[in-house]
């Protein structure tokens, strides 16, 4: 299958490399590379003449293109016409060997699927324990697979405020697992959401419909919000053993206030997305939820290292809630 790697990068010059020497390495190489850069100086660009890659396109985008949705879309509309799926990556994640030839290969043993997301393998510890095993109260098990649950999801399960659904779908008052908390089996496993810094999409799917722009600069959320959108069109799925890294670079991140009143205005959007005419109970577990997860943030100023951090973070969640009563994203 010809396929183009999409990556939308800003201010990450070395660790955008790092991906793309992992990319070389690969055992299937892509037809085309777009670099969608929205970076404010030419040190990209530089790094880049520094170091030529087969098939790779670069872009600097304008203001009016600048911001993850938006770079994206841009992308998009220089894809060439020959190529049958679109790949994105985030720039701070670096690819196993063999990662193009499972996501690919996914796409041939269902032909009906209409996107693949990798698997990203570096951020939790797993531990085979068996079908029959019965996890404790701090831990999540799942296709005999187990591993540390977060005290926010303890405490949740305890106020009966935890996912209905499994890994990879939301319930109908959100605040889902996400695929996160698929196990390193090796096997595919269908969804309807997946993070969009490690997803693969068939390239006629843009056809019909696009990455929104309601999610500006860094766009929390906007993954879920695009396949959600594009799972009521068709089946998903997650590969894992399409595996990568994916190390968290801390340059191009919104402040943490700006960060909080993300995860609270956006996680709203992406709910009404799913849900959009929810009942009594699904708003109740929403905002519940929602300032459940704010207060115990909040904690955290007292708790952790990056006091700081936590505070400001947690005054945000409670802004952005409380501007929903007056201002609710459309």
């Amino acid at each position: 299958m010809k396929f183009t790697l999409i990556v939308c990068t800003y201010m990450r010059p070395e660790p955008l490399l790092r991906l793309l020497q992992s990319v070389q390495e690969q055992t299937v190489y892509p037809n085309e590379i777009l670099i969608i850069d929205g970076s404010l100086n030419q040190e990209t660009e530089v790094i880049l003449k520094k170091n030529p890659f087969q098939n790779l396109h670069y872009f600097l985008v304008a203001t009016e293109n600048r911001g993850l949705t938006r770079q994206r879309n841009f992308g998009i509309s220089k894809v060439a016409e020959s190529s049958e799926v679109v790949c994105f990556l985030d720039d701070d994640t670096v690819l196993e060997t063999d990662y193009f030839e499972k996501l690919l290969g996914t796409y041939q043993i269902y032909p009906e699927a209409l996107g693949v997301g990798g698997y990203i393998n570096n951020e939790t510890q797993w531990q085979w324990e068996g079908e029959e095993y019965i996890p404790i109260a701090n831990e999540f098990f799942y296709d005999g697979w187990k591993r540390k649950d977060g005290s926010r999801f303890v405490l949740r399960k305890k106020l009966g405020l935890d996912s209905d659904c499994p890994p990879g779908y939301s319930s109908l008052y959100s605040h889902g697992r996400s695929v996160g908390f698929l196990p390193p089996t090796g096997k595919t496993y269908e969804v309807e959401m997946f993070m969009g810094g490690v997803s693969s999409f068939r390239k006629k799917i843009f056809d019909s419909i696009q990455f929104s722009n309601y999610f500006e600069g860094y766009g929390l959320y906007e993954d879920a919000d695009f396949t959600l959108r594009l799972s009521k069109k068709g089946k998903l799925y997650l590969n894992t053993a399409a595996q990568l890294n994916h190390y968290h670079e801390a340059s191009g991140r919104p402040n943490q206030y700006q960060y909080g009143k993300m995860i609270v205005r956006n996680g709203w959007y992406v709910w009404r997305v799913k849900n959009p005419n929810p009942i009594l109970n699904d708003k109740f577990k929403w905002h519940a939820i929602t300032l459940l997860l704010a207060a115990i943030r909040f904690s955290n100023s007292f708790t952790t290292a990056n006091k700081k951090a936590a505070l400001t973070e947690s005054i945000g969640r409670f802004v952005g809630w409380w501007s929903l009563i007056f201002n609710k994203p459309k």
